[in-house]
């Protein structure tokens, strides 16, 4: 019986934020090398449930709108050619508990080091910090592309 391997998952946390971008940009490069596929997940909440939010997302949520703002952060950082190899994903959710149910079975978690919550004054990052303690997986936590910037 002829089985083909799986194709490795790299699961990455995208929030709009430069962070986010930059690990979005990892994993791309990253599955690259070892011939797998990309993730890109973005956790909401409803506002006020928490100081975090999908990108653009404020007090009007709209899943449909979500949804496609998620799908042109990944074009606007990645262009159409690079976009077209990454699966998007909006999850209702806490975005550390989220990130880390996305990651069981993944062969990597990606993660900026600091995102778009309302406590930027974290030291790592909540979410990078707590899915690193709870993934299932090896994570990467990304540094901003300082040269970027």
């Amino acid at each position: 019986m002829d089985t083909q391997p799986e194709v490795p998952r790299i699961v990455v946390g995208v929030d709009g934020s430069p962070s986010s971008q930059t690990a979005l940009r990892w994993a791309v490069r990253y599955a690259g090398l070892v011939g797998g596929r990309v993730e890109a997940v973005t956790a909401w909440e409803v506002p006020g449930e928490a100081s975090w939010s999908a990108p653009a997302v404020d007090a009007e949520f709209d899943e449909e709108e979500a949804q496609r703002l998620l799908v042109e952060e990944v074009r606007d950082v990645l262009g159409e050619d690079g976009a077209s190899q990454v699966h998007e994903r909006l999850v209702h959710g806490h975005p550390a508990d989220v990130l880390v149910d996305a990651a069981a079975g993944a062969e990597m978690l990606v993660v900026g080091s600091r995102g778009r919550g309302g406590f930027r004054r974290a030291l790592l990052g909540s979410v990078s910090q707590q899915v690193a303690l709870h993934a299932p997986c090896p994570v990467t936590i990304v540094r901003p592309d300082v040269s970027a910037g």
